[in-house]
């Protein structure tokens, strides 16, 4: 058990080193990256279609997507025209710092205004791991439970940002919105809390906001 313990303790310290040297490299580019974590379904793919197509023109964005089998994300997001890589994992339930690093090769980072970073799905590896982001934003779908944010509170901890999707469902699920910003609050009192619907659109116009206000050169509004 000790030697399992030690080994662990090494891989993040060496992931730690690798993502403090990322960051240094965004933050010498001016690249805004953020890191996209939820379960599967909540809703990462779709919320980075929408937000991709109501991109202003101008806005220079590349996508890195984590999955542990196939390309169908990575082929979902590259119609609209930005550049995307796939990174599968082939069983790994994380992204780590190595990962990034690797499939950043031969992109120039002074090109990019943001990069976005949709994880693996899962609540729990992804927290653990510092990818060099600015921020990591956690989704929490109206399809899963209120609890979540007390089941799972390293990655809700963590995240600057807590989205709850798909609220065009609220009059069909038992629900309770108010009892699910309640918990997120009582784990992280900072986090920005946003309820979005990439069917209807409500509140994508404050998630670019979000955004833009992390890009202070562009105003980022939904077309």
């Amino acid at each position: 058990m000790t030697e399992v313990v030690i080994l662990e303790k090494k891989v993040l310290n060496e992931n730690q080193r690798l993502a403090a040297e990322l960051r240094e490299r965004f933050a010498r580019a001016g690249t805004l990256v953020v890191n996209l974590i939820s379960s599967p379904g909540s809703g990462k793919t779709r919320l980075l279609e929408r937000t991709l197509e109501s991109l202003p023109a101008g806005v220079r964005a590349a996508v890195l997507t984590g999955d542990i089998q196939t390309d169908a994300d990575a082929t979902r997001l590259a119609r609209f025209g930005f550049p995307v890589r796939q990174i599968t994992t082939g069983g790994t339930c994380h992204l780590d710092a190595k990962m990034i690093d690797w499939h950043l090769e031969g992109w120039d980072l002074d090109a990019l205004d943001i990069l976005f970073i949709e994880n693996v799905g899962n609540l729990v590896c992804p927290s653990s791991y510092d990818l060099g982001e600015e921020a990591k934003i956690v989704l929490l779908s109206v399809t899963e439970g209120e609890e979540k944010p007390l089941k799972y509170p390293s990655i809700f901890f963590k995240s600057k940002l807590i989205l709850l999707t798909k609220i065009d469902l609220l009059p069909y699920v038992p629900f309770d919105y108010a009892l699910a910003c309640a918990n997120a609050r009582s784990v992280n009192a900072e986090a920005d809390i946003l309820g979005v619907s990439c069917q209807t659109d409500t509140g994508l116009r404050e998630w670019m906001e979000w955004l833009g206000a992390k890009l202070p050169a562009t105003e980022l509004q939904p077309r």
